[in-house]
């Protein structure tokens, strides 16, 4: 057989997965979804299976939007919130309200959900700040740290994250920074889940706002590009219901598979750092570190208000 002949006979073939009594089966294996870099649908499928039991916890009972690439990432794919009627029964799914009626989101509550995703060339997952039980009531807070421009200056977005964080602190407000695996950094913060959507985002909205004050020179809050002049953007725009954020160890439908990788406050003065550090080939790396082991729990948006208040009052 020619190598041709090979490549055609493993993309067309199916590879079935026993996880979780569930069977997984996963249709053109050898299917290349990152032509450039030679990974397939089952490098993709393997990847998934062996950070599951560290993504999982980030995936649970959140909605989620699914980023799908079928015919590889070469090819600009689709977003999906509607859950179509041949997924398995098994998938989990929330009935959620939007403008005009109701969508069928995707659960992730287990290994089987996350690889039979994978196995839809559903390359991204993206998830909800809040969850299913109750969608208007977010327990996650984030900001989008993105390089300014059209650059990949990470330097400034370090230097955002870093001074965010030490605004948070005085907030009483723990943070989780985290690499998106495309240009800069989220910065996610845990809540308790006791205020809706709105009054969470103008807390974000505030925060952003005194950081900028703060560094006008470096940051702003403007959401119009011509605005900006050159400044780096706090981007608090997914707070919001409906909204989502990458979720932690999720791949990238970039050249190289990039991966949204947590990590640990300290690693930002690493020179190395990028926002596409990690790959799909570095599961085992990944899986050798765990930065947001311990997190803090969620903290009241409330006391944070009253604090944030008080700063301004002193400024």
């Amino acid at each position: 057989m020619t190598a041709t002949a090979t490549a055609t006979a493993t993309s067309t073939a199916t590879k079935d997965v026993r996880v979780g009594g569930h069977t997984v089966e996963v249709s053109r294996p050898g299917k290349l979804l990152f032509p450039g870099d030679g990974f397939t649908k089952a490098d993709l499928v393997d990847y998934y299976h062996r950070v599951a039991g560290r993504m999982l916890p980030h995936l649970r009972g959140r909605p989620l939007m699914l980023e799908r690439h079928p015919d590889g990432i070469d090819d600009s794919g689709f977003m999906q919130k509607d859950v179509p009627d041949h997924f398995p029964g098994w998938l989990a799914r929330a009935e959620l309200p939007k403008a005009d009626g109701t969508v069928a989101y995707a659960l992730c509550q287990d290994t089987a959900s996350l690889l039979y995703l994978a196995g839809q060339a559903c390359v991204t997952p993206h998830r909800w700040l809040s969850r299913a039980d109750r969608p208007d009531h977010p327990d996650r807070l984030v900001f989008d740290l993105d390089p300014p421009g059209r650059g990949d200056d990470f330097g400034a977005v370090r230097r955002a994250a870093e001074r965010l964080h030490a605004l948070l602190e005085e907030l009483g407000l723990p943070s989780l920074p985290m690499t998106t695996g495309s240009r800069g950094l989220h910065v996610v913060v845990p809540l308790l889940r006791r205020e809706p959507f709105d009054e969470v985002r103008a807390l974000a909205r505030e925060v952003a706002e005194l950081l900028a004050d703060r560094y006008a020179d470096e940051l702003t809050t403007a959401p119009r590009k011509r605005d900006r002049r050159g400044r780096l953007y706090l981007d608090v725009q997914r707070n919001a219901y409906g909204q989502t954020a990458v979720a932690p160890y999720a791949v990238r439908a970039r050249p190289g598979a990039p991966v949204a990788a947590p990590v640990e406050w300290g690693e930002l003065d690493d020179p190395e750092l990028t926002a596409r550090r990690w790959t799909l080939a570095d599961a085992d790396r990944l899986l050798d570190r765990d930065p947001w082991r311990g997190a803090p729990r969620g903290r009241s948006p409330a006391a944070a208000r009253r604090r944030l208040a008080d700063l301004r009052d002193g400024s």
